[in-house]
Order: structure tokens, then C-alpha cells, then sequence
């Protein structure tokens, strides 16, 4: 473990936006011991503490994080149970992602592969319950380690204790659990799940529901992800964001149809869930509300690629972009009565 507190390390540098202030003090841990010491010591020292991973689905603000910031290096990647064609792989925190998905792939394992290209650590997938192009964590994890700041002690929490929702989970609004390790239950099978998105099915040649081999779906879903600036390049400025800014909203029956009497009966691209209601696709949404890709205010705007995305141009503020996102949720709240919410994280701002 790193200890970085001579210096106000700027957390613009550690987050894929390239926003954010100062932190008070930078440790680096490379394994779970390191993450546990770590959080003690920032808990003797009755200090805030910021836990920080790929800093891919983050926003940080200007004035920065006034106590210790533990960027998590921790890495390793290791089969710990096979049963029949069923195999568990455990994945430390601070491993990338998409390293996690390549080396999967390559070893014959499926149920992640569509979930390719998406930057940060392996950690921070359960938080958000990330997803992408018909699959997402919750359906193939099987126990997350984590070390719970309240008991002072570590845990293991199953799929159901994790309180998976479409990209939210337990620990997504609450610092109490900082995750060491997270196991996902794959099948050593060459083929992918079936493939249960439209865009990425016309790219395979495929309908909905077929399967094809694993390394396939990850190439293709590289390709889609890589046209829309959603895999970091230092080339592209269109990369530099958090990935979608805003999720799809879920609307009820009666919020549903409120939208569709705004929309004089347009039917918006939306898909039942249980209950009733109704997940609306939010670019579309930004799109009706008069906004399109490009558009800039200042030194960050919109992707040239991909409305949902908000980037930074360089030599730009939080708090500039937070003005965008606001004007944006705004506008979309004022003409088609739906208010949009932020995907990551906030830390020291608010939208």
C-alpha cells in the first residue's frame, strides 16, 4: 500500500471525465489487505473517506474530496470452483474490466461477454449493476466480498443481499461496504447467452435469441461501442465521459401514458417491465426534447457519437458540466413531463 499524502493530488487525473479538485490525502492499495488497513486508518483518523476505482462512473467536484481517497489496484482473476460446466471466477476489486470479460472469452467461459468495452474495475460493476447490450452483472454474480465499515469486519453477499435493480444495487448510495472481490458464476460454454439485443443481433447477422460464439458477441459489441465513443481512446475526445450520463426512466401506467398524450400518441421506444410499467429509452427522449449529438456549451457538450454521453473538451469545470446536465434533465422535464436521472456516482456536487 501507497501512501500519496505529500502532495493535493488531483482527482481530475484519476477519473475518465477529467474533472474534479484535489484530494486531501491518496493511498493506493494494491491488494484486500491494503483495502482493509486502509479504511481502518481512515476510520482511526475519524476521516472521510472516498473509495475510487476505474473513476469511470464518477462525477467528483471542483472543490475536490477533503479526506483520503483509496484508489483500488488490487488485482488477479482465478477460477475457484467448477461444478459440471458451471465455473466460478473470482476477481479482485481493483482488476479492469474489460480485462475480466477478454480473459473469460478466451478461456471458453460465457455470460459476460456482452458487457465488453465498458471501462473502470471489476469492483465497481455490482455497485451499479452494470449492463450493456441484454445482459448485466446480477445475472451471473454469485457472491461479492466486501468489508462492511459499520461491523468492522468482512462479509459475503449473495445475488439476493445485493438488492440488484436495473443499475442500482445496495451499495450503490451508501458508503458502508467497500468491495474487495466479486464472483460470477459463468458456463465453460464457447457459444454466448442468447442474444438479447436488437442493434447487436443485426450486427451478427442473427435474430434475437440465437447464440454465437462468445468471442463474436465481444468483438461486435466492441465494434458498436467504439462507433458511439464508449471505449476509452486518448484520441477521441467523444470518449471522455462517464459513459451514459442519464438512465432509462421507468415510468408506471399513468406516467406512461402522460407522455404518450404529450407525445400526441408517438409511441417513444420503451420496454414492459413487471408491474406495469414501462423502461423509456432516455436518449430518445433528449432527441424529442430538441437536443442533438455535438452540441457544446462551453468546453463540454454532448458526444458527437452518442446523446446519452457528456463530455469533457478539456480545460472544462464539474460544475460547467452539471449546468449541461441540468439544462438537459430541465428541458426534457419542462416538454415531456419525465425527469431523467444521473447513472453515476456524485461526489461533492449535485445535479
Amino acid at each position: 500500500m501507497s501512501d500519496n499524502s505529500p502532495a493535493r493530488h488531483a482527482l481530475a487525473d484519476l477519473t475518465t471525465l477529467g474533472l474534479g479538485g484535489p484530494a486531501g490525502r491518496l493511498v493506493t492499495a494494491e491488494s484486500a489487505d491494503d483495502i482493509v488497513s486502509a479504511v481502518q486508518e481512515a476510520a482511526r483518523a475519524d476521516e472521510p473517506l472516498l473509495v475510487l476505482g476505474g473513476g469511470s462512473n464518477v462525477v467528483i467536484g471542483d472543490v475536490g474530496f477533503p479526506g483520503t481517497v483509496l484508489l483500488i489496484r488490487s488485482s488477479g482473476i482465478e477460477v475457484v470452483g467448477e461444478h459440471g460446466d458451471t465455473v466460478s471466477v473470482r476477481v479482485a476489486a481493483g482488476h479492469p474490466w474489460d480485462d475480466c470479460v477478454a480473459q473469460t472469452v478466451a478461456d471458453g467461459l460465457s455470460g459476460i461477454e456482452c458487457l465488453s468495452g465498458i471501462p473502470g474495475a471489476a469492483g465497481s460493476t455490482p455497485i451499479q449493476n452494470v449492463g450493456a447490450y441484454g445482459q448485466d452483472v446480477s445475472q451471473t454474480i454469485e457472491s461479492v466480498t466486501v468489508y462492511d465499515r459499520t461491523e468492522g469486519e468482512i462479509d459475503v453477499f449473495g445475488p439476493a443481499d445485493c438488492r440488484f435493480e436495473y443499475r442500482n444495487s445496495l451499495f450503490k448510495y451508501t458508503d458502508r461496504w467497500v468491495v474487495l472481490d466479486v464472483t460470477f458464476r459463468l458456463r465453460r460454454d464457447p457459444l454466448s447467452g442468447p442474444v438479447g439485443h436488437a442493434e447487436l443481433a443485426r450486427l451478427l447477422g442473427v435474430a434475437e435469441g440465437d447464440r454465437v460464439p462468445s468471442a463474436d458477441a465481444r468483438a461486435s459489441v466492441l465494434e458498436l461501442r467504439r462507433s458511439k465513443g464508449m471505449v476509452l481512446d486518448p484520441g477521441d475526445p467523444d470518449t471522455d465521459s462517464v459513459g451514459s450520463f442519464f438512465t432509462n426512466p421507468v415510468l408506471s401506467a399513468a406516467a406512461y401514458t402522460e407522455l404518450r398524450r404529450r407525445l400526441d400518441g408517438t409511441e417513444p421506444p420503451a420496454w414492459p417491465g413487471a408491474d406495469g410499467v414501462m423502461k423509456v429509452s432516455a436518449a430518445w427522449l433528449i432527441e424529442r426534447a430538441g437536443f442533438k449529438r455535438g452540441y457544446t456549451r462551453g468546453a463540454v457538450g454532448i458526444s458527437s457519437k452518442h446523446i446519452l454521453a457528456l463530455t469533457h473538451r478539456g480545460g472544462g469545470t464539474t460544475g460547467e458540466l452539471l449546468e449541461l446536465a441540468t439544462e438537459i434533465r430541465d428541458t426534457v422535464h419542462e416538454r415531456l413531463g419525465v425527469t431523467l436521472r444521473p447513472e453515476p456516482v456524485l461526489v461533492g456536487c449535485e445535479l
